[in-house]
């Protein structure tokens, strides 16, 4: 009996999976498609492309435009790329100042 006891509760261990976060990649990607909605074939190959490369138009997740301020934020981002710490900090303090 204790080893039925023992099994059971070793199965619905490994049954129970952890539900992991979506990454950054995942959400872009998933924006990315809802936006491409309607386009088909190259056209869509195109948008999605530039898209998932952060081209795409500005756009948020909810279908509206962009405030500037989200858009200067979305552009100093990208352009920060590479740097990391107190000289990432300081980039985006000046780009978002418009000092960049």
């Amino acid at each position: 009996m204790k080893h039925g006891l023992l099994m059971l509760a070793a199965l619905t261990a490994l049954s129970a999976t952890p539900v992991l976060a979506e990454t950054a990649q995942q959400n872009r990607m998933k924006e990315c498609n809802a936006q491409a909605s309607g386009k088909s074939g190259d056209e869509r190959k195109a948008f999605m492309s530039g898209c998932l490369k952060g081209d795409s138009p500005a756009v948020a997740a909810s279908g509206k435009e962009l405030t500037p301020q989200q858009q200067r934020m979305r552009d100093c981002n990208a352009e920060a790329k590479g740097k990391t710490g107190d000289a990432r900090k300081k980039f985006m303090s000046s780009c978002l100042k418009g000092k960049s």
